[in-house]
């Protein structure tokens, strides 16, 4: 077994013992003992209720954080002729049709989201095996193939969230920077949880919300009451 190192051993000290804390004491944690030398995300991941095997229990939604991600987006857009025009304006990375699709298939994935025009679709579901397995293929639920591209590029840019249930039920993304200030991070928290909460499937049966845990990139997790992260 690999022996941990001094300040790891110190911050899972500094974490043991403390469980079901209220959003703000877990940020204040995570935020007194991360020592890595860039700027850690803070991440949340959720324990659902639910099956996502079963269609009627998938949870997946978007969601636009009030302070952001602190994280710069790279964003493409497959769209042709003026919507291509209007995603370039809006600010968007990559902007292309079948090119784009070419360097897809080649193994260059030089984005974060991805976006299309409906059009594009036909050319866009021949990437599926690529783009599904990175959660990067564009689906109207999620606000990903519209024709309002720029709208779409801006919310992408601005701290737009996407979740998915993935295997076990579990949601998980990051919800801002550790040199945000900890009534940032608390709120953008909340605010993920609302949104997940109000993406409650029709099939998911019994308790929804199982369990809530926070970290830093490289820190140790701390789990958060249900009830305070869920509360107004």
């Amino acid at each position: 077994m690999a022996k941990l190192g001094k300040r790891t051993r110190a911050a899972r000290e500094a974490f043991a013992g403390k469980e079901e804390i209220t959003v703000e004491e877990a940020v204040s944690l995570i935020k007194a003992n991360a020592n890595a030398k860039f700027d850690e995300t803070i991440e949340i991941a959720m324990n659902l209720g639910v099956d996502p095997r079963h269609a009627d229990q998938m949870v997946r939604g978007v969601v636009g954080l009030p302070n952001g991600t602190g994280k710069t987006m790279r964003v493409a857009v497959f769209a042709r002729g003026a919507k291509a025009e209007e995603a370039e304006k809006a600010g968007a990375d990559i902007v292309g049709a079948e090119d784009l699709m070419e360097t897809v298939q080649s193994g260059k994935i030089d984005f974060d989201r991805c976006i299309a025009t409906p059009d594009m679709m036909p050319i866009v579901g021949r990437l599926g095996k690529v783009l599904g397995p990175r959660n990067l293929m564009p689906n109207p639920k999620v606000g990903t193939v519209t024709m309002d591209v720029a709208d779409a590029v801006k919310a992408a840019k601005g701290g737009e969230v996407q979740f998915k249930a993935e295997k076990g039920g579990v949601v998980h993304a990051g919800v801002g920077k550790l040199s945000f200030d900890e009534a940032k991070l608390a709120e953008n928290i909340r605010t993920f949880v609302g949104a997940v909460s109000k993406a409650k499937p029709a099939g998911a049966k019994g308790t929804y919300m199982k369990k809530i845990n926070l970290s830093s990139t490289m820190g140790p997790g701390v789990s958060v009451a249900v009830e305070n992260a869920t509360a107004e």
